[in-house]
């Protein structure tokens, strides 16, 4: 049986590292994909179309809107930011977890579409660390913190729609967490129901 890829949505908020559990995760691992999302900004020194994002004019992107063509999409700062079907879809048939780093409202759209995504929420070991981890930056203001602070206490609202949260304290024994939940995900009766189906119709050939 071909094992099919299962999309898998991050989120958390922001200092809990997610984006660092992510990225050890898809070096550690083989298994996984990280989606590329597309956007109508322009690049940065160093980045590279398909590999940071899928940069699009805002024709372009518009189009992939009217088309269906992207999963989920929002507009920050004047510019366009949405996660491409096709690429997702085919890395899924390929039999890669992908791995889709995006926040709550994002998330829930994501799970109305796709019934067998699994949501992940990763937190921190305490506030007062969520809080450390934002100075220790050294890049942004205080009041840019307490804006970021505030934001949490608003997406911890949401977490018991998430299937499983993941304490970031210790990153690798997070990232090898990580890696069970998605393992044992694969073997959840709802996510191999084809699978079933098949048997049921051998048994009852069996009788």
């Amino acid at each position: 049986m071909k094992r099919k890829g299962i999309l898998i949505v991050v989120s958390g908020f922001s200092g809990a590292g997610k984006g660092t559990l992510v990225k050890r995760l898809v070096e550690k691992y083989d298994s996984y994909a990280l989606s590329i999302s597309a956007t109508t900004r322009q690049p940065r020194a160093g980045e590279e179309d398909g590999r940071e994002y899928f940069f699009l004019q805002k024709e372009q992107f518009e189009r992939k809107i009217a088309e269906n063509g992207l999963i989920e999409y929002a507009c920050y700062c004047d510019n366009y930011y949405g996660t491409p079907r096709e690429y997702v879809e085919r890395q899924l048939a390929d039999g890669k977890d992908v791995i889709l780093e995006i926040e709550i409202q994002g998330a829930l759209k994501i799970k109305e579409q796709y019934k067998d995504a699994l949501l992940l929420f990763v937190m921190p070991p305490s506030t007062a660390e969520l809080r450390r981890r934002l100075v220790g930056r050294g890049t942004e203001t205080e009041e840019v913190i307490a804006k970021r602070m505030r934001r949490a206490a608003e997406e911890a609202e949401g977490i018991e729609k998430y299937e499983y949260i993941v304490v970031n304290d210790d990153l690798e024994t997070c990232v090898t967490q990580l890696h069970e939940i998605i393992i044992a995900a694969h073997n959840t009766p709802n996510r191999n129901q084809e699978f079933i189906e098949n048997i049921r119709t051998e048994l009852e050939g069996e009788k």
